[in-house]
């Protein structure tokens, strides 16, 4: 089965989810932030309500509002994508078919955290979801948090699934990604914001980033730059970029995003506990990162 070598074109970011002053959700905000990054950082789709969005911390009332709101804004120019993944698969279900009424353009779906099911468990839950829903999905490997990797043979199984088109890469494995770019058309995508032009390399189409809250420019211009050929051009913008697209993990992401954004007078406001909102001196290491990448924060 062919699929779109871009399903969600080139550049993504996961974005945060604002919050007013009291805690509650902030649809306006969203929807002006949502905006800006197509707009100004030249984000071809979005996904809300990923971990970025503090989808742990989000109801799924909010998870809905949310999602509309992004859909008002900016649905005509841009591709949305829902994060409907939980370790729950009735929940991801039920997460799912929200989202596809709502508009939704596509889903991501991460792997089944804490649970650790065998590969047996893990192909049956993205399955499930991709049986349920007409929308396409990417599938989110990232071992890291979820504790739980999706082994190359499980992938390349899911890869047979018609609505399974793309994969957000945050594990790590290099030769692993090749392993399955080379021997299906799923779209991988890279979850870490550094690791995008090594992955281009081997085939892959984009990125869904953090960073590129501010970094969006500079690794739209990066992809670009590696598929009309122009390696050296490449190179010179991920290592220009790279001082914040590591930056900005230098403590958990959404609390150095949503600083930034609200040093920058953009819509963000706190984060939600368990996290904390980023310390001064953390917000001063952003701008030193940011500096050096060329970025004024």
């Amino acid at each position: 089965m062919t699929h779109d070598p871009r399903p969600f074109g080139r550049l993504l970011t996961a974005m945060v989810t604002p919050f007013t002053p009291d805690g509650s959700l902030d649809l306006e905000g969203a929807a002006r932030l949502a905006a800006h990054l197509v707009d100004e950082q030249r984000n071809d789709a979005l996904v809300i309500s990923g971990t970025t969005g503090e989808s742990p911390t989000t109801t799924d009332a909010e998870k809905e509002s949310l999602l509309r709101a992004v859909i008002e804004a900016v649905g005509d120019r841009a591709k949305v994508l829902a994060g409907v993944g939980t370790n729950n698969t009735a929940h991801t279900l039920e997460l799912a078919h929200t989202a596809e009424k709502a508009g939704a353009h596509g889903l991501l779906v991460v792997t089944p955290y804490y649970s650790k099911p065998p590969q047996a468990g893990v192909e049956r839950h993205f399955r499930t979801v991709a049986d349920a829903t007409g929308l396409p999905i990417m599938v989110y490997d990232i071992p890291h948090r979820a504790g739980t990797a999706i082994a190359t043979d499980t992938m390349l199984r899911l890869a047979e699934h018609e609505r399974i088109v793309a994969v957000k890469d945050a594990k790590g494995d290099l030769i692993g990604s090749s392993h399955v770019m080379a021997r299906t058309d799923l779209a991988y995508y890279s979850g870490d914001d550094a690791a995008t032009l090594p992955l281009l390399s081997v085939g892959a189409a984009g990125l869904v980033g953090t960073s590129t809250h501010f970094t969006g420019v500079l690794a739209k211009q990066m992809i670009e730059a590696w598929e009309r050929g122009d390696t050296a051009a490449a190179l010179t913008l991920h290592r220009t970029a790279l001082p914040l697209f590591t930056g900005i993990f230098r403590t958990q992401g959404v609390m150095l995003v949503k600083a930034g954004l609200n040093a920058l007078g953009l819509p963000a406001g706190q984060v939600r506990a368990p996290l904390v909102d980023a310390s001064a001196e953390e917000l001063n290491q952003l701008r030193q990162d940011a500096a050096a990448a060329g970025i004024v924060l």
